[in-house]
């Protein structure tokens, strides 16, 4: 095991106010009624309106998690994005979320921890063990995501799967005689599966002066989820199995499982694959969409508010990412 003395002092969450439905993009994309709700299982998702940013809805994200916890922004030692998307690609979103938040000179590093959809989980494992060894007091995670800018409305199912969003969490030490504490982190990358999902153009490979590739299209969002299904599939049991053995604990363990909410059809793997009951799962996906790294911060922002897991409590946190990545944590809340 890989116990941090940490806890979850609060959480955030801001959703843009443009709803979109099932409906409207059955419309949109010209299918048959009915056809997107079939293939994603989403019901409506939130698009950001014009003016809206990655930073300004962080930036709320933040300031609501900060006044969950009864913190201001003056007790924070280190902001750090976990997005899979950024705003720019210079400086990191961070940056933009601090200066949202009024705080352009307050002179606390911000910073960005990228591993895609598992970027929170990846940002709160790193930065716990700076929290653990006293580097920092308070440190404020943001995942914020615009998927709606890069989608590919000729890839109908996956353009119809992602939602906009944010979601914060604020950690620091956990006091002597509470039990909240990080118990084990489990990440792993198959870069076999790099090229299932991927946005192949804004780097130096193929830099943003390049705006087209060579079928002069731009470049956008492009996943094969078929290959990450029959990929997670096949790795994802051997994963929690050995999750399971090094921080001795099982399934029955947990009074909750939040995943990273990809897709119906993930969430039908998830459950199937890994014996989750009906009881444990938090499935968020029907009004939120796939909303890349800021989902499982959602969901656990949702579970602690709906009242679905309580102090004392053990959960888990899971899910898969481009990489092809695969992410556990175990957390006593």
């Amino acid at each position: 095991m890989q116990l941090r003395r940490v806890k979850i002092l609060g959480t955030g969450k801001y959703l843009p106010g443009l709803i979109v439905t099932d409906e409207d993009l059955d419309r949109r994309m010209g299918v048959p009624d009915g056809w997107v709700s079939k293939a994603t299982g989403v019901g409506h998702r939130h698009y950001v309106s014009e003016g809206e940013t990655a930073s300004s809805m962080g930036a709320r994200a933040a300031e609501a998690a900060l006044a969950d916890a009864g913190l201001s922004f003056a007790d924070i030692g280190c902001l750090v994005c976990t997005s899979g998307t950024k705003e720019q690609p210079l400086p990191s979103t961070a940056v933009f979320i601090q200066q949202a938040m009024g705080q352009a000179e307050s002179g606390v590093p911000a910073f960005d921890i990228d591993s895609t959809c598992l970027s929170f989980l990846a940002g709160l494992d790193v930065m716990s063990y700076m929290v653990a060894a006293g580097r920092y007091k308070h440190v404020l995670l943001v995942a914020t995501e615009i998927a709606s800018a890069g989608l590919n409305w000729e890839d109908k199912e996956s353009a119809a799967l992602f939602g906009d969003g944010a979601a914060a969490v604020i950690i620091g030490p956990s006091p002597a005689g509470d039990s909240a504490q990080i118990v084990h982190t489990a990440l792993k990358t198959y870069s076999k599966g790099a090229r299932y999902s991927e946005i192949a153009g804004g780097g130096t490979r193929q830099h943003a002066q390049h705006y087209t590739n060579e079928n002069k299209r731009p470049y956008l969002f492009h996943m094969d989820g078929q290959g990450i299904f029959r990929m997670a599939s096949k790795l994802l049991p051997g994963f929690i199995q050995e999750l399971f053995e090094e921080s001795g604990t099982s399934m029955e363990d947990f009074r909750l499982v939040i995943p990273h909410q990809g897709s119906a059809m993930a969430m039908r793997l998830l459950r199937k694959k890994l014996g989750i009951t009906k009881e444990q799962f938090l499935n968020i996906t029907p009004n939120h969409g796939n909303t890349i790294a800021a989902s499982i911060p959602m969901g656990l922002h949702e579970a602690i508010h709906q009242g679905r897991i309580k102090r004392g409590e053990r959960l888990l946190l899971i899910g898969t990412a481009a990489g092809l990545s695969l992410g556990g944590m175990i957390i006593d809340y």
